[in-house]
């Protein structure tokens, strides 16, 4: 790292289990985001602002006004513009250390598998529940860690699937095909800081297992209620029966 670098990770460097050592992991690492939407947003931008050396950002969709209440990293002035390049020009102001790819498309199961073959985590944003499911199937096939969020009206939650670990559950563990719901941010709402949390957590969670620091979601949902402003963790384990990882699969 050079002066300027340490100047702006130290505040980074100076924690011990962190270290120059968990910075340069940071810088070396590879993520790839799926979705720039409410989640997409903090995460990204945290994750940019710690020092992760290469963001691939994923999304197909432009940017509207009715955005802006909660997507942070877009603008006004973006509006009509492609999130992939709004996102990416605010993420460059915020840090030039940071290489940033587009996929400006909606990937299909077959580009998923070739995209996500180099990463080290995988961030779904995304908010549907087919994506999520394609997702979760390509970062299984390919050993790769997933972080996943979700958020809706004043609930979220988040978890951790570490694919590269045999004992590990997967997102399919936990939500079968007649659990999908339909409902979207669109059709019912969602209070923007409760995007912000969960987003905070994705990119902290991501933090934490490129620098192997501390113990990951794996195994937990973490359940957060805006409304009451409590956090519960609830622990599952891998379904024998999932169509994803089980043993039948």
């Amino acid at each position: 790292m050079n002066d300027e670098q340490l100047l702006r990770y130290s505040r980074q460097i100076m924690l011990p289990a962190l270290d120059i050592e968990g910075q340069q992991k940071l810088l070396s690492a590879t993520v790839m985001l799926i979705g720039l939407g409410g989640l997409g947003s903090p995460v990204s931008m945290y994750l940019a602002a710690a020092g992760v050396g290469h963001l691939i950002l994923v999304d197909f969709d432009t940017v509207e006004l009715s955005n802006l209440q909660r997507q942070i990293v877009h603008s006004t002035k973006d509006i009509d513009r492609p999130k992939v390049e709004s996102a990416r020009d605010r993420l460059l102001a915020l840090n030039p250390d940071c290489k940033v790819t587009l996929i400006n498309k909606q990937l299909d199961e077959k580009e998923l598998l070739k995209e996500i073959k180099d990463v080290e985590v995988v961030i779904d944003g995304s908010d549907n529940f087919p994506t999520r499911f394609a997702v979760n199937k390509a970062c299984f096939e390919n050993k790769k860690v997933l972080v996943s969020g979700a958020a809706i009206r004043f609930e979220g939650q988040i978890s951790v699937f570490d694919h590269r670990q045999e004992s590990s559950p997967c997102y399919r563990c936990l939500y079968n095909d007649e659990e999908m719901a339909t409902e979207t941010c669109s059709q019912t709402g969602v209070v923007a800081p409760l995007l912000g949390i969960i987003g905070s957590l994705q990119a902290l969670e991501t933090i934490k297992l490129v620098t192997e620091i501390g113990e990951s979601l794996i195994g937990k949902l973490l359940l957060f209620d805006a409304t009451t402003t409590e956090f519960q963790t609830m622990r599952f384990k891998k379904d024998p029966a999932c169509p994803v990882c089980g043993k039948d699969s």
